[in-house]
């Protein structure tokens, strides 16, 4: 059965009542989650879907919710907070395009913007859904839904020893592993924090995605009721090409340090590939029992909570039952 083209689907959500955040609306899936969690390997997963389309991070929302909630909702304003942003260039659409989504509405809303700029997207894209993955959302939640009453959040948690190592893999500089795990419990408290009142939450383990990939798929998929179709357990064949849009240099924007093409581009590349079940739980070889025994120290009640082991708890121990390299070298210290 062909699908509807983007287009007509744009313009029956346009004219569904008068309501424009109705129920009727289809759910907008926003990915979210502490950095190095897994968020970009569920973004190509679910992008996969011939249904749905998940653009590269966008960073504007919550800026944008504010810009409209605080002052003139005008579509030259609500456009600046989106072109201001570095990752424009990722989108491939033009400001012309989005000025004259943003001028059909009066008054102009949050909502009405963010909606005719993720459908201005799909519409590019060939697809008549959307959904978004910007990690740093996690934080922004409750005003996302404010602008979005149709916005439902999957929050992508990881261990924090395996945030931690992939973090000091990328890292250019030092980045100190207790900082790492104060981030990553503050980051993950106030989520769930949020999600008592938010409408439609749903958490999902890096590790179940890993090594029970088609079932918490499923879950997801029908959290976003989204109709199951193989192709997302295919994602990696497309990756690459899904990558292409964002090959381009992120500039210093004051807040941001330059990201080269060769980072962006190695940040993803493991997106290309199946998942892999040796990235679960890889703290238990690779990090030093100094590292381990200080990140449990602020982080071990929380990864309890979560049911992660701790300190010498079966599941602590190298895979093949003995004591990794790092542990023995910290242990003959």
């Amino acid at each position: 059965m062909a699908l509807p083209s983007p287009k007509r689907i744009w313009r029956e959500s346009r004219n569904r009542g008068a309501d424009r955040g109705g129920p009727d609306r289809l759910p907008a899936p926003f990915v979210v989650g502490v950095n190095r969690s897994g968020t970009t390997l569920l973004r190509m997963m679910l992008d996969a879907h011939p249904l749905l389309t998940v653009p590269p991070e966008t960073h504007f929302v919550p800026e944008l919710v504010e810009a409209a909630e605080d002052g003139p909702a005008t579509p030259e304003r609500l456009l600046a907070t989106i072109t201001s942003q570095r990752e424009w260039g990722d989108f491939g659409l033009t400001e012309e395009e989005l000025l004259e989504r943003f001028r059909s509405f009066e008054p102009l809303t949050a909502g009405d913007a963010l909606r005719a700029f993720f459908e201005a997207y799909a519409e590019r894209v060939g697809k008549p859904r959307w959904g978004d993955k910007t990690p740093i959302y996690v934080k922004s939640m409750r005003k996302i839904e404010r602008a979005l009453p149709e916005a439902r959040f999957v929050h992508v948690i990881r261990d924090g020893r395996d945030v931690a190592l992939s973090i000091r893999d990328r890292a250019t500089k030092e980045h100190p592993i207790d900082r790492i795990a104060e981030r990553w419990v503050r980051r993950i408290t106030r989520a769930r924090e949020q999600a008592k009142r938010l409408d439609h939450y749903l958490e999902i383990r890096y590790e179940a995605l890993i090594l029970d990939t088609e079932p918490t798929l499923r879950e997801v998929c029908a959290f976003f009721e989204l109709p199951w179709d193989d192709a997302i357990l295919d994602y990696h064949q497309r990756s690459a090409d899904r990558l292409e849009e964002m090959k381009r240099e992120l500039p210093d924007d004051g807040k941001r340090t330059t990201l080269s093409v060769e980072r962006r581009m190695q940040t993803h590349a493991r997106t290309t590939e199946k998942p892999d079940p040796r990235r679960v739980s890889r703290w238990r070889e690779s990090m030093d029992r100094s590292d381990r025994d200080r990140f449990e120290s602020i982080a071990g009640p929380l990864l309890k909570e979560l049911g992660y082991a701790t300190g010498d708890e079966p599941g602590t121990e190298s895979r093949d039952g003995s004591q990794s390299a790092s542990a023995q070298r910290a242990a003959a210290t």
